[in-house]
């Protein structure tokens, strides 16, 4: 079953199936094929994945992020960070990495990342002077951190994956190694800006404006202290947390910055509608590939094969490393959590490795493929939402590329980046 699962599913991709539709063909080949299970079975299991209550989170975190998004938001946090770096050598390079963190407390999602404030940057960047592939790129690399600095949508998935960690640890254990990811791409814009001459012709904004901006921002802004303030108060569950974003969402769009009216509702409604319906096909798809291979046997034949190398900790998440960034230049994140974690996270926990630390290894390293050829889901809204060729944009990659090795070789290192704050928060488990 298992060679017909995976032999099925890459045809299926090089011939550009969509990825929830490859997932779920994939495992109903399977067991037609070998006509040992019944095949209602992996409609049974694909309705399974689905039949989780924190998985409601999920909706609500999309709809929540397509509310502020729909009004000025974007517009507000750009302002917002540019007057602290815009007047700076590739100043607007460095607004670009800022809002991007920003809007991650908001959105949960590298795709809205890159689809609102980071195409809103790239034209902004072009009329500023710089190249128009680099900006791309620049904004693609950025997005990354929208499923790691909390909310999000991924660590939501993983956790329901992984009984040893939390959404509230894993939002918590996910803000360093967001920031030190927007600090390394930030540290490529300076590098590239010296080079090619990228300056700023903007001034810093008077400090009475910076008030101004800052004091405009703050609503917004507030969401993500909301959310993990809390979660971590007991005030309510995470799934009840992406409700209250919601009621958020629309007082802070509608009452606070105004200009936000029921047809803006109706149409973030919609979109988050067809976002989430996307996303929940993938993951009750995932379920059924995943079933496929747990009932064969794979888990715990890759457990023994790695406790029998006898690897240590270290070693074996250098092993892991590599296979997540293969894996993920092929396979979305989602999918990737559903698919893999409960195959890798029982060996990590086996060899003493600390479940927060696994999971936000885990995490970036799939988030990583979304830059990474041939899939590279970031690469191609970007190309789509700037009107610019893929090509151009794989080719400012590389420099970005680097960095986020040398971010996953920094984290895989230093535990303490994933699991100091949950700790501190009273979440962590080990």
């Amino acid at each position: 079953m298992v060679e017909i699962l995976i032999a099925t599913f890459l045809i299926l991709m090089l011939a550009g199936v969509p990825v929830a539709f490859a997932l779920a063909l994939a495992a109903f080949a399977a067991v037609t094929i070998t006509g040992q299970y019944p095949l209602v079975v992996v409609v049974k299991e694909m309705f399974t994945g689905l039949d989780s209550f924190p998985l409601l989170a999920v909706p609500f975190f999309i709809l929540a992020a397509e509310i502020m998004s729909a009004g000025a938001i974007s517009a507000m946090l750009l302002r917002f960070a540019s007057q602290f770096v815009g007047h700076l050598r590739g100043g607007l390079g460095y607004t670009n990495v800022l809002t991007s963190t920003l809007f991650a407390g908001i959105s949960g999602s590298a795709l809205a990342d890159a689809a609102g404030p980071g195409a809103m940057m790239v034209r902004m960047m072009e009329k500023g002077g710089y190249g128009r592939a680099y900006a791309g790129a620049l904004t693609i690399a950025t997005s990354v951190v929208g499923p790691i600095i909390p909310p999000s949508i991924t660590m939501i998935i993983y956790a329901l994956q992984d009984r040893n960690v939390s959404v509230g640890s894993l939002f918590m254990a996910g803000i360093l190694p967001g920031l030190l990811i927007s600090g390394a791409m930030a540290g490529v814009n300076w590098w590239i800006s010296r080079k090619r001459g990228y300056r700023s012709a903007e001034p810093r904004p008077p400090v009475a404006q910076m008030i101004r901006n800052t004091l405009a921002a703050s609503p917004a802004l507030f969401l993500v202290v909301l959310i993990v303030g809390g979660i971590r108060g007991g005030v309510f569950t995470p799934t009840e947390a992406s409700v209250i974003a919601v009621a958020y969402a629309i007082v802070v769009s509608a009452v606070i910055y105004r200009g936000f009216t029921l047809r803006d509702l109706w149409g973030a409604f919609w979109r988050a509608g067809i976002m989430s319906v996307a996303v929940l096909m993938i993951l009750a798809a995932a379920r059924a590939f995943a079933w496929v291979l747990i009932i064969e046997g794979v888990p715990q034949a890759m457990a023994d094969t790695v406790i029998a190398m006898d690897l240590s900790p270290i070693a074996f998440l250098l092993m892991v490393n590599l296979l997540l960034l293969a894996f993920g230049m092929f396979m979305d994140p989602l999918p990737g959590v559903m698919i893999l974690v409960p195959i890798l996270a029982p060996i990590a926990h086996g060899l003493g490795i600390a479940a927060d630390h696994f999971a936000i290894i885990v995490i970036v390293n799939l988030t990583f493929g979304l830059i990474t050829p041939p899939v590279g889901g970031l690469i191609f809204v970007v190309a789509s939402a700037t009107k610019q060729r893929p090509s151009d944009l794989i080719r400012e990659l590389p420099p970005f590329f680097l960095a986020a090795i040398a971010v996953l070789l920094i984290l895989t290192f230093v535990p303490a980046l994933s699991t100091w704050l949950p700790a501190l928060g009273g979440f962590s488990r080990g």
